[in-house]
């Protein structure tokens, strides 16, 4: 049996769920945040990650990474965190698999679009979608509306990224039904899922961009910390060929930084005194972080991904065929909402601005090939860009 740290999350301890369950109804011998954990597994929202993009759009290669296979490894990493930190390894784990589940199809793309579409009407936020999909949305169970996670999931995916001091109508929502302390750090379980995300997308992302043929390997040597790993790689497997010898870089760098956030998160913590989660929340900062000299590799890493990965000729033209999708489909059901289901049409509310949510809501659930289908149902054909 795992002992935890004291500053650590306990199941035993939490401050439960929105809807009170029935005691004797569990199915196996689980804590609550192994239970939260199987039901984000089980969850239609967290399937349909397996055809939502995570860097490349309704990509036609197999090897290509999207929004699932993305958030198991980052499920990885941050559980190899969290029990070297002592921490609660599932409630890391159903953070970072539930961290993605609302983005809508197309990545960044299709949140532009959606964000341009209720521009007047609240706009619209993967994260607090996040918690719309889980708490409202998703309704597997007969006796409430959401997957009823308990507090301790819920308040972890609302402010993994830090406290929220301006919250979006939909995470206001989620708070208002079952308040999060939304002015306060997250537990260090969540913040350890926050960088595992950093970390898994950081590195991981240099792999598809190689295999997709937008990065090459003289641009990542202009990168200091790609740079000094490639030149360990070398020394170690003088002999290796170039795509093996840029894997092992991905998985060595990976180690480089996870080694850095577990130093310093425990000296930070040593240094603050904490001894309780609830220190955790009322420190005033992160601390689970990386050191400040790593801070400033990862920042110049992700700059270098931006400049020229993120914002590659090929993939802004992806973007902008995938903001026409977005667009046109909340236009045509605004129009004419009959050209949705049966059930999301009838569900449609009569008034503003609950009327263009609802349909936003809709939309956001789609994955990338289900987007492509519908807008050719609802609008017409269209001319995807190659390897779209």
């Amino acid at each position: 049996m795992t002992v935890l740290a004291p500053f650590a999350s306990d199941p035993a301890r939490s401050r439960g769920r929105l809807h009170e369950e029935q005691k004797g109804t569990a199915r196996g011998p689980r804590d609550a945040f192994q239970r939260d954990r199987d039901r984000i597994v089980h969850s239609i929202s967290f399937r349909r990650l397996r055809h939502k993009t995570q860097v490349f759009m309704a990509p036609d290669g197999d090897h290509f990474r999207v929004r699932l296979t993305h958030s198991l490894e980052v499920a990885q990493i941050g559980r190899t965190i969290a029990r070297a930190l002592g921490l609660n390894e599932d409630l890391t784990e159903a953070l970072c698999l539930a961290h993605d589940i609302g983005h809508p199809p197309f990545g960044h793309a299709g949140e532009r679009a959606l964000e341009e579409a209720l521009a007047g009407q609240g706009g619209f936020d993967h994260n607090g979608n996040t918690l719309r999909a889980l708490m409202t949305i998703d309704c597997p169970y007969p006796g409430w509306d959401g997957l009823n996670l308990s507090w301790e999931t819920l308040e972890g995916l609302a402010k993994h990224n830090g406290p929220v001091a301006r919250p979006g109508w939909a995470l206001a929502a989620a708070d208002a039904a079952f308040p999060l302390e939304l002015e306060t750090h997250a537990s260090l379980e969540a913040q350890v899922a926050a960088i595992a995300d950093d970390i898994a997308y950081d590195n991981h992302d240099i792999d598809d961009g190689l295999r997709a043929g937008l990065l090459t390997l003289d641009q990542l040597l202009a990168v200091p910390l790609v740079a000094r790993g490639w030149d360990a790689v070398r020394a170690r497997f003088p002999d290796a060929e170039p795509k093996r010898a840029m894997r092992e870089l991905v998985r060595a760098q990976i180690g480089v930084m996870v080694n850095d956030l577990i130093a310093e998160t425990r000296r930070n913590l040593a240094v603050s005194g904490i001894d309780r989660v609830e220190d955790v929340r009322a420190a005033g900062r992160a601390l689970a972080c990386f050191s400040d000299a790593m801070r400033d590799e990862e920042r110049a890493l992700k700059r270098f991904m931006y400049a020229n990965l993120y914002h590659h000729p090929h993939q802004l033209a992806a973007a902008e065929t995938a903001h026409g999708v977005i667009a046109g489909l909340f236009a045509a059901y605004c129009a004419d909402p009959a050209l949705m289901p049966a059930e999301w049409a009838a569900g449609l509310p009569p008034d503003a601005p609950w009327r263009s949510r609802h349909i936003a809501d809709f939309i956001a659930g789609m994955t990338d090939r289900y987007a492509i289908a519908r807008y050719r149902e609802a609008v017409g054909d269209i001319d995807l860009p190659d390897n779209f």
